[in-house]
């Protein structure tokens, strides 16, 4: 399978693992930080969608970069709701994945960076 049909899934199955994180958060009466989480967690498949669907090479790595950012922001709302202790949820798991997005979409770009310099 390539790389962008492989993140394409990972990050349309890890939207739906985050929708229900921030389900959990809200039976669990946390408001803020989740809302956060479902905005940066569900923005990373739409934004490799948006590569997908790119009408160029730099278009495709504008979009797959910001996905990363998103990914990355991810990382950061994941880490923070479990070390501050808020929610109680299975933290490992969102972690390992989110992780994996981060290492594909990382490798993706920096691919795709190079690629645009030996054309330069």
């Amino acid at each position: 399978m390539q790389k962008e049909n492989l993140i394409k899934e990972k990050t349309f199955n890890f939207a739906l693992a985050i929708i229900e994180l921030y389900k959990i958060c809200k039976s669990q009466n946390e408001f803020i930080l989740s809302k956060q989480l479902l905005r940066s967690g569900t923005s990373i498949g739409a934004n490799v969608q948006e590569a997908l669907a790119g009408f160029s090479e730099k278009d495709f790595l504008h979009k797959m970069s910001i996905a990363s950012k998103e990914a990355r922001e991810t990382q950061y709302w994941i880490d923070l709701l479990s070390q501050s202790q808020l929610v109680k949820f299975d933290e490992i798991k969102y972690k390992k994945e989110i992780q994996s997005i981060v290492n594909i979409l990382t490798s993706i770009v920096k691919t795709l960076q190079d690629k645009v310099k030996l054309k330069a």
